[in-house]
């Protein structure tokens, strides 16, 4: 019986092509609206979590400054006391559970060489940095260990900078200046590309004192640390404030791990993909409103097909069926259309821009297509129950 009130609201369907089509149309617009935006949104979450994780999952970051439970973000709410090198030396004494301390400092400079230069990221720095961050050294030396509170004119160029300083030539040993910093390159990055949004074929290492004194500043940007396993980490976290609060006399640092930023980034981008999908979702309702006027329009042209079925036989039941099939048919088909125009779409962005971060979850497609069918059985009710209830006789008397 199913099928044959199928096959029924095909041929009413075929029946009408250009009507079809345009209903389809839109639909389609809808489901494709969903599904490319929920696969941005679920793309660029990816990206975040793996831009992360691939620098490892044991990590935390020690800032100066207090983040408040208004929110507030360290150095917004007032001076906070520096975070200084015998800071960093305090807790690589004390803290036993961290495989690495990393002090960093930041800054931006010129770098240079005769005629060539540009604007480049220094990180002050110790070795430990770029097993921290899993650099690797692809030419020359890795920063100087030993004593950090010295500092030394060398650099480690990023592996861009020294192919645009030295073209075709061996770039340790060479002297680049750094600001007003005469230094010895001892060093080049192997290809890196981005790292937490920061271009690290882009930067220049430097020991973290000299960073310090480049930029005329006595505290770290930061204290990076490594543990040697995740379930280290809180506890890790309290200890370092406790030694630091000591030393400061209050409590002034912010301790933020790995885990805590990934999971607050993932957060913060799945609600805004799901708000993307809801504004996408009215322009799928819109769709709704137009597959219902499509079918109220059909009712009105079939009224004497409707009552000479009601003759034959037909019950109330058989009636509503069959509008409410053809209701869906025409939604799922737009559903369809939209699915792989979405996809498409989607596909074709990744292949002319491949950083683009875009990846459609199956249960988004499924679910997308799921919305299509549930919205053709929701708008087609009204229509089918007009249908159902209009009188035989009356109906097969209307012209």
């Amino acid at each position: 019986m199913m099928s044959e009130i199928v096959r029924f609201a095909w041929s009413a369907l075929t029946g009408h092509r250009l009507r079809t089509s345009l209903c389809v149309l839109g639909v389609a617009v809808g489901i494709a609206a969903v599904v490319m935006l929920t696969a941005l949104g679920e793309g660029a979450r990816q990206y975040v979590i793996t831009q992360f994780t691939s620098i490892g999952s044991n990590l935390l970051s020690i800032l100066p400054g207090k983040t408040e439970t208004t929110g507030a973000i360290p150095h917004m709410g007032g001076v906070a006391n520096d975070l200084t090198l015998q800071d960093f030396l305090a807790l690589q004494r004390e803290i036993r559970a961290a495989q690495l301390i990393v002090p960093i400092s930041m800054g931006t400079e010129t770098v240079s060489r005769g005629e060539r230069s540009r604007q480049v990221a220094v990180i002050g720095s110790t070795p430990d940095f770029l097993k921290a961050r899993q650099l690797r050294i692809q030419l020359g030396d890795t920063l100087p260990s030993g004593d950090v509170e010295r500092g030394s004119a060398v650099v480690v160029l990023g592996k861009t900078i020294a192919q645009e300083l030295f073209p075709g030539q061996q770039p340790v040993g060479q002297v680049v200046r750094v600001g007003e910093w005469r230094m010895r390159v001892i060093g080049v990055l192997g290809e890196i590309g981005t790292q937490l949004a920061v271009q690290m074929d882009e930067v220049v290492l430097v020991p973290v004192a000299t960073g310090l004194r480049m930029f005329n500043r006595s505290s770290l940007f930061r204290i990076l640390m490594k543990v040697r396993s995740s379930r280290d980490l809180d506890a890790t976290c309290v200890v370092a404030i406790r030694i630091l609060t000591e030393r400061h006399d209050e409590e002034d640092v912010t301790c933020i791990t790995q885990q805590a930023v990934v999971s607050t980034f993932s957060s913060i981008l799945q609600t805004f993909t799901l708000v993307l999908v809801a504004i996408a979702g009215i322009s799928l309702s819109v769709a709704g409103i137009g597959v219902m006027n499509v079918m109220l329009v059909t009712v009105s042209e079939r009224t004497q097909e409707i009552g000479l079925l009601r003759a034959l036989g037909a019950t109330r039941g058989h009636i509503l069926r069959v509008f409410l099939v053809e209701s869906v048919l025409l939604a799922g088909l737009g559903g369809l259309v939209g699915l792989a125009t979405g996809l498409g779409v989607m596909q074709l962005l990744v292949w002319m821009y491949p950083a683009i971060p875009a990846q459609a979850p199956w249960w988004a497609v499924g679910a997308a297509f799921l919305m299509s069918v549930v919205m053709g059985g929701l708008f087609g009710v009204l229509p089918a129950r007009r249908a159902a209830k209009l009188d035989p006789m009356a109906a097969l008397q209307r012209r």
